[in-house]
């Protein structure tokens, strides 16, 4: 009676493992596997993309990130710091302007106006001082600019800064675009 309840039991094991292997070779019709932003972890304090999907003033740079494919590329360890526009910054620009770039066809436009928004380190409103000059990740450059007490990123004034687990995001009232060369 024990050898058959022992051959049970192995049977069983060997039969979860086998399901478990089944599972995790991904095998035909399996979906993708998620990146680094599908990673739940409510302990750790929040990355860039988390802390701008948990916002309701970034709704729009959520989408246009989603459509540019890269929010794993900012979910990822980083350094970054984001100048993060806030859903009215879009709302400026041209009627369809958001729209047009949302389109799949738009997507490495879209991606190089994003990459103009995140510079690889951080920078704290301290290190952001009047006159500085920043490369950002599509190799353009933005200058800080410092006025009656306020900073601006270019004309985009720096309403408030958000430290994150990667990096720094800036909240930003207008859309940065690269100067035309």
């Amino acid at each position: 009676m024990k050898k058959i309840v022992g051959l049970l039991v192995i049977a069983a094991l060997m039969n979860g493992c086998t399901k478990k292997e089944e599972a995790s070779s991904g095998g035909s019709g399996s979906a993708p596997v998620p990146g680094q932003a599908a990673v739940v972890d409510d302990v750790s304090q929040k990355n860039v993309v988390q802390i701008a999907v948990g916002s309701k003033d970034h709704t729009t740079l959520v989408k246009a990130l989603q459509a540019a494919e890269l929010v794993d590329v900012l979910a990822n360890p980083g350094p970054f710091t984001v100048f993060a526009p806030v859903n009215g910054a879009f709302d400026k620009l041209p009627a369809g302007t958001v729209e047009g770039l949302l389109k799949p066809e738009k997507k490495e436009a879209l991606a190089d106006i994003l990459q103009h928004h995140v510079f690889v380190g951080i920078l704290k409103e301290a290190d952001l001082t009047d006159g500085r000059v920043l490369n950002q990740v599509d190799l353009n450059d933005v200058t800080i600019h410092r006025k009656d007490g306020k900073v601006y990123v270019d004309d985009a004034l720096i309403i408030a800064s958000v430290p994150a687990a990667n990096g720094m995001i800036h909240i930003i009232d207008g859309i940065l675009l690269p100067k035309k060369k």
